[in-house]
């Protein structure tokens, strides 16, 4: 009995030790503790005086620094874990091992990252083949407000240099609030209690973008770090700051139009030749300021007090030059057919000729965003007798403010002596290898003005002659959590674990959109384009007029507001409050001569959830303005609740070998525009049967559910290196898409809808409702491989040599029914889910001693369905090509003398310049696509 309370004793101890690791809370009475007035006399706590000694010990005696340093702590924090998770922890004070947090977590096993298509950076990220929509995501354990759409925040609110560790999650667990479908992704600040002694450290980073491109960029990165302890170590504090700024280098963009290439008529037979193109020089321009602060109070053993801060703050725009068109066909009312001349035919393509009447479009875009995010949390531990509880209060909010100016600039729709277009080198299918000329010169202000040249507003009657678009996002989170646990001996449960927690979250979005009317009198006034400055059409090296447009609303437009359902409908508000109730159970014991150790429970989850929207009845429209379509405020909403359970065990093999097992029920909640309210209807024609039919949101919205499995063999060669396989499988009991499904329009409609007057709808209110809906059926399922060791084990004679390398092969569907896609009807149809990428690798190659680091790093992924954003600020799926990134980091470190402390540093990113590519259908047909160049960073830290 004497030896089972020692195991007991020390696996309480791991497991509370381990609590500093994630973001699962401990206990309660943050007030209780503040209101005793008064230091409670216990029996000091095993786990916290170890917790103390580990942190001393390793604070005094190791001191493996930089890459290795970051290496091992993140192999303790996994190989610690109960759960299946990965990790990264920061190579030193401030450092990361890459120059963004995304960029970092897309080397982890079953990892992968889809680059902004404006900056070429890792933004999204996507875990085990689900969108990054199915992540979770924490600061500090915590959910977070966000700037878009989704729920969670993007990473790059997060700059590296404030970030002390980031936690995966790829299994459930019941204590660990705010959990994703695909995994769940806790950023953590630095803790100041947790180091032993005082540290400064400063940075700074100057950068070369958009190297090997039409033009370079520049940018300048700092940061300060400050962790420090007082009063004999009961308090602690840590400070950063970090600021950037970047001027991006030139972006060369080529649009297809799809692989357009229609057939057209020459000299008696179809021919096949080039629909038409858009071509841009794009370049963007960053900055953002970030900051954090912790505030430890640990006055004894028995009472602990946290209090973290965290803001940040940033603008962005990107600026787009170019020129697009129809060659063969129409894009507009303006814009007449183009006739074949002077062709060259081989197989029945035209591989070079001449097109007539060419309404080339000069844009001049400009896309801005200027957002903030505010994040403050108190959280407190004390022990009362065999209790620990613990208290979580935590705010959080966001706002974004964004702009969208779009102009257009060429021949006006009442113009004669169109130019013509000519091109050569045309095969059927290398439209990014075609060379244009034109016969006028679109760089000239003479011939290219701002006007409506095509006629997309409709006519003369309501010219555009460009677009704006103001969105602004409000998000607030507030929680609260209470937990209480303490020792128990109840067979395998060592340690009895309960909470409560509760989230309030209001999401609101709001703006206003129109087209730009160019002062004057009638539908085809023209104004000369402001300044001089002459561009490049992207890859044709085609000239045009370029200005900047921001501003030019007032001067040279006028707005003429759109308020019609499509724009109304991106105007909502959700409000959402989850309550959260957990039970877990600590596990260690013996099972067929293997001892184990992890943890059971279950999750009740109540959710309950409104919003609000427009609501606009075509029938009532006449015109795009708020006095010819007319709308109404509507609301709706839901409640449900869940039962969430969920094992982990890790099974100890012996000599460093883990088997783990994870099981559980795991959910995710809908994107919160798909929850909107908002609706449109009226009445259309499928084939011969006229029909109500709408479109929008859907308050009612379920959470995305699945039962998954995980399984995974570790042999660890201790913090030093380690190997992992691990399979998994996920079945998705319910999915979210967006479908055409029947539905009874009676409670909106007026007595001035008309109903359809013949067909088999004949004055009925049943018509079709295309809206995100639940459906069923999907899968997910995979296995993942990770290598990561020092080459000093093999021969001393490769001491400081080492490699992390993992892949991951993923397979997954989802199934669609009828009317899977838009209005079509189709029957069931199975489809990769999006963010997937059946293969992912990662490999990374250094070498550090006396000072000297070097690292080689390549992450590969093969093709996948991505989400990006269209011209009206909407997500779209799009296959997107796979892709070789190479980076490469050196640095030197003085390891004695005035100089120690300071180290410098040269990194090159994206080295072998793998441009960013989109397509249909035929992944040789590539629809979209764009170079951003190699970065170079060079820069200096220093540490005392």
């Amino acid at each position: 009995m004497e030896l089972n309370l020692s195991k007991r004793q020390q696996s309480s101890s791991l497991n509370r030790a381990m609590v500093k690791l994630t973001p699962i809370a401990a206990g309660c009475a943050v007030m209780l503790a503040l209101s005793s007035g008064a230091a409670f006399a216990q029996q000091a706590e095993p786990a916290k005086e170890a917790a103390k000694a580990d942190s001393q010990q390793t604070t005094e005696t190791v001191v493996v620094t930089g890459i290795r340093r970051g290496i091992e702590a993140a192999i303790s924090l996994k190989k610690n874990s109960t759960s299946i998770v990965e990790a990264i922890s920061a190579e030193d004070i401030g450092k990361l091992p890459d120059s963004s947090v995304a960029e970092s977590i897309s080397r982890l096993p079953g990892v992968t990252a889809q680059r902004s298509r404006s900056s070429g950076k890792a933004a999204d990220i996507s875990v085990r083949g689900l969108s990054p929509s199915f992540n979770g995501s924490l600061l500090n354990g915590r959910e977070q407000a966000s700037t878009g759409n989704a729920r969670a925040p993007e990473f790059d609110l997060f700059p590296a240099e404030l970030m002390g560790s980031v936690m995966i999650y790829k299994t459930p667990d019941a204590s660990l609030i705010g959990q994703g479908l695909a995994a769940t992704i806790d950023l953590n600040t630095l803790k100041p209690l947790d180091f032993g002694k005082q540290v400064v450290s400063a940075a700074y980073r100057k950068q070369r973008t958009g190297v090997q491109t039409a033009s370079e960029g520049s940018g300048d990165r700092i940061s300060f770090s400050y962790v420090d302890q007082f009063a004999d170590r009961t308090i602690g504090l840590s400070l950063g700051f970090t600021k950037f700024k970047e001027d991006g280098g030139a972006q060369q963009r080529f649009n297809t139009w799809g692989g357009w290439s229609p057939e057209v008529d020459y000299n008696g037979a179809k021919v096949k030749t080039i629909g038409g193109f858009g071509a841009d020089t794009e370049t963007s321009k960053s900055d953002r300021d970030g900051a954090s602060a912790t505030l430890q109070f640990k006055p004894n053993k028995n009472f602990k007090s946290t209090i973290d801060l965290f803001y940040s703050a940033g603008s962005s725009s990107l600026k787009k030059t170019g020129l697009e068109g129809a060659i063969a066909g129409s894009a507009g009312g303006y814009d007449p057919d183009g006739v074949l001349s002077n062709a060259t035919i081989v197989n029945g393509v035209v591989t070079a000729g001449t097109f007539s009447n060419y309404k080339g479009v000069v844009r001049n875009h400009k896309e801005s965003a200027k957002d903030k995010f505010t994040s403050i949390g108190w959280n407190s531990d004390l022990k009362v007798d065999e209790w620990t509880l613990n208290a979580d209060l935590a705010y959080s909010k966001a706002k974004k403010d964004a702009s969208r100016y779009e102009t257009t600039a060429g021949q006006p729709g009442n113009a004669t002596g169109l130019s013509s277009i000519s091109y050569t080198g045309f095969n059927g299918g290398n439209f990014n290898d075609v060379k244009y000329t034109t016969s006028l010169n679109f760089g000239d202000r003479n011939v290219a003005k701002l006007t409506d040249v095509n006629g997309w507003g409709g006519g003369v009657d309501s010219p555009q002659a460009g677009y704006v678009a103001l969105p602004t996002v409000n998000d607030k989170v507030t929680s609260f959590r209470l937990t209480a646990s303490r020792d128990v001996e109840f067979g395998p449960i060592v340690t009895a674990r309960f909470g409560v927690n509760g989230t309030d979250r209001e999401k609101i979005r709001a703006g206003q959109e129109g087209r730009l009317v160019v002062k004057g009198t009638n539908g085809y006034a023209t104004a000369t384009v402001p300044g001089s400055a002459v561009g490049v059409a992207g890859t044709t090296g085609l000239p045009i007029v370029s200005f900047d447009p921001e501003g030019s609303l007032g001067s040279i437009y006028d707005l003429a507001r759109w308020v019609d359902a499509s724009v109304l409908a991106k105007d909502w508000s959700v409000h959402e409050k989850v309550t959260t109730a957990y039970a877990m159970g600590d596990l260690d014991g013996e099972l067929m001569g293997l001892n184990y150790r992890g943890n059971v429970g279950v999750q009740f989850v109540h959710t309950n959830q409104s919003s609000t929207g427009n609501q606009v009845d075509l029938a009532n429209c006449t015109g795009i303005t708020a006095a010819t379509c007319p709308s109404s405020v509507v609301g709706g909403g839901t409640s449900y609740s869940n039962i969430l359970p969920s094992l982990n065990v890790s099974f100890n093999l012996g000599s460093d070998q883990y088997f783990r097992v994870g099981a559980g029920k795991i959910m995710s909640r809908a994107n919160m525009d798909d929850m909107r309210a908002s609706q449109a209807f009226g009445v259309t024609t499928q084939g011969n049967n006229p029909i109500l039919t709408g479109s929008g949101g859907n308050p009612n919205l379920k959470p995305f559910l699945a039962k998954a499995l995980d399984l995974s063999y570790e042999k660890y060669f201790g913090n030093k290196g380690y190997f992992s396989f691990a399979g998994f499988y996920k079945s998705l009991d319910t999915y979210i898409y967006r479908s055409p499904t029947t539905f009874d329009f009676a409670p909106f409609v007026s007595a001035k809808t008309p109903l359809p007057l013949t067909g088999a709808y004949k004055g009925s209110t049943v018509g079709l409702l295309t809206a995100p809906r639940n459906g069923e059926g999907g899968s997910i399922h995979g296995f993942e491989m990770a290598v990561n060791v020092p080459f000093n084990m093999f021969s001393s004679y490769l001491d400081g040599f080492g490699a992390m390398l993992n892949h991951s092969d993923t397979s997954s569907k989802i199934t669609l029914p009828g009317f899977g896609f838009g209005n079509v009807a189709v029957t069931s149809l199975n489809i990769p889910l999006p963010g997937l990428s059946k293969k992912v690798s990662n490999l990374r190659l250094y070498y550090e001693k006396n000072g000297f680091q070097v690292a080689w790093a390549a992450r590969k992924r093969s093709d996948f369905l991505g989400q990006v954003s269209d011209y009206q600020d909407n997500m779209q799926l799009t296959m997107v090509k796979g892709e070789t990134l190479v980076d490469l980091q050196a640095s030197y470190e003085f390891q004695s003398g005035w100089l120690k402390g300071l180290s410098l540093l040269v990194q090159a990113n994206n080295w072998n310049n793998t441009p960013f590519q989109e397509y249909n259908t035929d992944p040789n047909v590539i629809t979209n696509k764009v170079t951003y160049g190699r970065t170079y960073l060079f820069g200096a830290n220093y540490k005392f």
